[in-house]
């Protein structure tokens, strides 16, 4: 595997995993998936995994600071699953101080809906920034994305869309603990009491995806929470694509839910209706 820091990679056609590092199974899997389709699509270029802690997507510097950095697992890692190469680039080389490197118009799906937009200002800016940038820096065929930032996966299909990048976006589900608690780089700051009570959010989703209307899905959705001590930023059952509440034309529902649990915050989704797992 080649570890490419520096230089602009040679990886056109490659099928692209953005990431933060401090990776995880979750990201293990988007990593296989990014492998298989690879292989499949017959793209020489390979996975390409790039690890890059971005800082222009973080409204908290706290939380910028606090982000774990393991490059040397991660690299580990990604060599283990096969990727072809890691690109992991300073903060000068992906925003190069003597250029402008635009953040673009937000689609609607980044400023409307009243969720992470609302939570986090200019988050999705530093999302839609970074990800045009790692575009031009890695010209993919292909870029795989995680389920369980759901917002952020429908503002990449927006703007790859609306400006016709050319690069396919992958969906891969989001991964679970056992017990259902979605796996993210932030669980490490979970005390045992807190990680069990954050077990709520995930039992919120699947009490929800039970329901017979999306109405009472959002209701039962709020009452599990509640019942786990938990107080949500927000909990609701929207439009799957355009994160806007459900009309007479929604086809697909997605019920979302971000929480802090002690001084982690956590994000989760399900469509609806929907059902975990009988485990849960």
């Amino acid at each position: 595997m080649r570890v490419l820091t520096g230089v602009r990679p040679d990886t056109a056609g490659c099928v692209v995993v953005p990431t933060m590092g401090a990776l995880h199974a979750g990201h293990a899997a988007l990593i296989r998936r990014a492998v298989r389709e690879a292989n499949a699509r017959g793209l020489g270029a390979g996975a390409v995994v790039t690890i890059f802690v971005n800082p222009t997507q973080f409204n908290d510097p706290g939380d910028l600071g606090r982000y774990p950095r393991r490059l040397d697992a991660d690299l580990a890692m990604c060599e283990r699953l096969g990727a072809a190469a890691a690109y992991t680039p300073t903060v000068n080389e992906v925003y190069p101080p003597d250029a402008d490197v635009p953040v673009g118009e937000l689609p609607s799906v980044a400023t409307e809906p009243q969720l992470e937009d609302a939570h986090r200002p200019g988050h999705f800016a530093g999302v839609c920034q970074v990800v045009r940038r790692l575009f031009e820096l890695t010209r993919p065929a292909a870029a795989v994305f995680g389920e369980k930032d759901w917002q952020q996966l429908q503002v990449v299909r927006a703007i790859v869309e609306r400006e016709s990048l050319g690069v396919d976006v992958i969906p891969e589900p989001t991964m679970r603990e056992p017990d259902g608690l979605a796996l993210s780089s932030r669980n490490v700051h979970l005390s045992p009491d807190e990680r069990n009570r954050a077990l709520g959010i995930s039992k919120a989703l699947r009490a929800a995806g039970t329901e017979p209307s999306w109405g009472q899905a959002e209701r039962t959705l709020r009452l599990v929470l509640e019942g786990h001590g938990i107080e949500p930023d927000y909990a609701a059952v929207r439009d799957a694509r355009t994160l806007m509440p459900p009309t007479a034309a929604t086809r697909e529902l997605r019920v979302l839910v971000a929480a802090p649990v002690g001084k982690v915050r956590l994000l989760d989704n399900a469509p609806y209706p929907w059902m975990i797992a009988e485990s849960v």
